[in-house]
């Protein structure tokens, strides 16, 4: 018996940040070596909401694979690949999408978010509206264990493991079997302007590329309690950004709770709050922020590391195309 296989991606549509970094970069980089690890760019995906700028799509790629690097992805022992260089990921999505219903896609709540999001309305492209059906394909093609997924991700693998139970039901084999899915913390993490998600479209993000000066600017707007007034009021920590970030970020939790015993009691400053949430960030997020810088001279390095990978993967979802075919009767040949 090999190692256990991890399937877990993006897609590229601009830099990562913190919240890709808390709820599922960190997992990938503590588990590439228990794990045989997949990680999939996932561009065709990308076009489904931005189908009209695809120079965003190809430019963004270098950003995930500068990402990935910075945060400790290690490209030998992680297979990194490109979904538009593995077309059998495609063509195990058309024998999945007879196991998909409209209905069960429509009560997904990553969709219903995205597309009010996107403002779509009445008018979502098709392509939008099936691609987690398209990422079902992203699963099944590399047979994967395990899904290191933000909280807002987890319905899709959950919506995964019926659709591989009606496919082996339907035909009676075993040959694709239901992934298990891991989260890095139990809630999304909170945008600066303590929306409920960071998000990339959102502009309430902080950057694994942002500067250090960038990071004060952002981390001095962070939301904290708009009911306190001066600083002697006596303050509410659940909900307070900053407070959720020193709680994901900081080291030391006994300072951590001596700031919101003082917070509570109206003996510390929202500036003095922030100024310590600056410092615990800046440290923790340094190494990264040099890594990045190193990646920017590395990125053809990058790309053909992520190509070679993807050749794997496309000869990995081959047989697994060949055996649904087989019990699907389509081997004709």
């Amino acid at each position: 018996m090999g190692k256990k296989r991890i399937l877990t991606g993006d897609r590229p549509t601009g830099r990562m940040h913190i919240g890709h970094l808390k709820g599922t970069l960190e997992n990938r980089v503590k588990l590439q070596d228990e794990y045989n690890s997949f990680i999939e760019i996932a561009n065709i995906q990308a076009l489904t909401d931005n189908y009209m700028n695809p120079q965003k799509v190809h430019d963004s790629v270098f950003e995930l694979l500068c990402d990935y690097y910075a945060v400790g992805i290690d490209f030998d022992k992680s297979n990194v690949f490109i979904q538009s260089e593995v077309p059998e990921i495609h063509e195990i999505f058309v024998y999945l999408a007879n196991f998909a219903t409209i209905q069960q896609i429509n009560h997904n709540p990553t969709i219903k978010t995205e597309m009010v999001q996107n403002n779509f309305g009445k008018s979502t492209p098709l392509g939008f509206f099936i691609y987690p059906i398209h990422q079902v394909a992203d699963l099944v093609c590399v047979g994967a264990d395990l899904v290191p997924v933000g909280k807002d991700q987890a319905p899709i693998v959950e919506d995964s493991r019926v659709i591989i139970r009606k496919f082996n039901k339907a035909y009676n084999t075993n040959i694709l079997h239901e992934p298990e899915y891991l989260l890095g913390v139990p809630k999304n993490v909170p945008g600066i302007d303590g929306g409920a998600k960071m998000g990339k479209s959102l502009n309430n993000a902080i950057y694994l590329s942002d500067t250090e000066e960038e990071l004060r600017k952002k981390v001095f707007k962070v939301y904290t309690d708009p009911n306190r007034i001066r600083a002697t009021d006596p303050g509410t920590v659940e909900g307070n950004v900053a407070f959720t970030y020193l709680d994901l970020f900081a080291i030391d939790m006994d300072e951590v709770e001596g700031m919101k015993k003082r917070y509570r009691e109206g003996n510390i400053k929202d500036v003095e709050v922030k100024e310590r949430l600056f410092e615990i960030m800046n440290e923790y997020l340094y190494p990264i922020r040099k890594r990045r810088e190193e990646a920017e001279g590395m990125k053809d390095e990058l790309l053909k590391k992520a190509l070679k990978s993807s050749k794997k993967v496309s000869e990995i979802s081959r047989v697994t195309a060949d055996k649904m075919k087989k019990v699907m009767k389509l081997d004709l040949a």
